[in-house]
């Protein structure tokens, strides 16, 4: 289904049928509209919530709340201003669900057969945990199974504890105690869903009945290299022209088993082998795609889009080196704690470090950065992001600080628009 107001994916150009080569301005703009990211509707619907899972197949999911949850950031920078209980209501209705598809995931319930080799490779890896329980106690998993299937939804804190995980020492899920542990591999493999808290962000455990609907549950499982080529597949349509490495990656699939089914795309018409300027390896294209001639995107996009959540691949399309330093120590951090990179036209121009200070109700910008080569156009369009960016986050203003070579002009910017 394509939604109203996403970027239009055009004709395939003449002469791409066997092999075709590409700019790198020409990837790159392929790589902008495959992503959904261009002209945003003027006002979003679920529908077009929904379109974006079928340009991006789907959305990181994780815990970092700095401005805003991180799956909010990825709509946001497609749609616009559009309303913050989308993903909840798409989850509500059956339509998406979460899984480890890239890491944790939301994506259309209708991928959950391609994903099923997944679970049981899971359940295989993770046997040495469910072991060390059921060496305790051996029904253990089995009665936490029973237990989700009777309450309907539970968190690990609705279970009996029985051990607490140790204050200090690493936090793996090593650590974790039993009921996380066997909820967890249940999860991991198949055997129950979850969905997400919409106060706490944690699990809520459930049957696959009471999140997946009852076609898909029915499904055929498909044979493991069948269901690993249709996600390679899926790919390709998301990123429009991308390497072996970068189809493998965007569902965690290894090199080793995703090149020969990529190969066999190729063979069959499905992806078109191409050269691109400045790639060092082989490129292939979905032969849906075609460069358009501009891209009128303005986005601010998380550090885990789908458009860049791979930093080599973002790096070599878009020339801009970015790393997340949330981890890194203050001291050494180059750009700041939770830096997005801003998107204007087919270029990644600029990196804003941002917070949202709820209580004082403004979006802090922390520091501000031009990339080399960005268009002096670059803080008049950055201010005006920011301002609907904050607006859609309820907040009432946007502060910024000194530290960057674009936090000047973008204060100015930012004035001037005020009046």
């Amino acid at each position: 289904m394509a939604a109203m107001g996403m970027p239009k994916r055009t004709a395939r150009p003449r002469g791409t049928s066997k092999s075709a080569a590409l700019s790198a301005r020409e990837a790159r703009r392929i790589a902008l509209v495959a992503q959904g990211l261009g002209a945003r509707p003027g006002k979003p619907t679920l529908r077009h919530v929904r379109g974006v899972f079928d340009a991006v197949s789907l959305i990181q999911i994780d815990s970092v709340n700095v401005v805003c949850r991180s799956q909010e950031l990825p709509l946001w920078a497609r749609l616009g201003p559009h309303g913050r209980d989308a993903l909840p209501a798409l989850c509500e209705r059956r339509t998406i669900f979460e899984y480890w598809a890239h890491e944790a995931s939301l994506l259309p319930v209708e991928y959950q057969p391609l994903l099923r080799w997944r679970m049981a490779e899971a359940a295989s890896r993770a046997w040495r945990v469910v072991r060390s329980i059921a060496e305790r106690d051996p029904g253990y998993v089995a009665a936490v199974r029973g237990e989700v299937h009777a309450r309907g939804a539970i968190t690990a804190r609705d279970l009996e504890d029985r051990a607490p995980r140790p204050r200090k020492g690493p936090r793996s899920w090593w650590s974790w105690d039993d009921r996380k542990r066997a909820l967890a591999y249940l999860f991991w493999a198949g055997e129950i869903t979850a969905t997400r808290s919409p106060t706490t962000f944690e699990r809520v455990y459930a049957p696959l009945e009471r999140v997946l609907p009852a076609h898909v549950l029915a499904a055929a499982t498909p044979d493991p290299d069948d269901a690993r080529r249709e996600l390679l597949a899926h790919a390709a349509r998301a990123l429009g022209v991308a390497t072996v490495r970068d189809l493998a990656d965007y569902f965690r699939i290894t090199v080793p088993l995703a090149r020969p089914r990529v190969a066999e795309l190729a063979e069959a018409g499905r992806l078109i082998p191409v050269t691109v300027e400045g790639w060092n390896e082989p490129g292939y294209l979905d032969p849906e795609a075609a460069p358009p001639r501009e891209v009128g995107a303005r986005a601010l996009l998380s550090p885990f889009d789908s458009l860049i959540w791979d930093r080599h691949r973002t790096e070599r399309v878009f020339g801009f080196r970015y790393r997340i330093e949330i981890y890194t120590p203050a001291a050494r951090r180059t750009h700041g704690y939770y830096v997005l990179p801003f998107l204007h036209g087919d270029a990644l121009v600029a990196r804003v470090d941002l917070k949202a200070d709820r209580a004082a109700g403004a979006l802090l910008v922390h520091a501000a950065y031009a990339d080399p080569g960005a268009p002096r156009a670059t803080a008049g369009a950055l201010a005006g992001e920011l301002t609907a960016f904050a607006r859609w986050l309820g907040l009432g203003r946007v502060v910024v600080g000194r530290r960057g070579d674009l936090a000047r002009p973008l204060a100015g910017a930012l004035r001037a628009a005020s009046g």
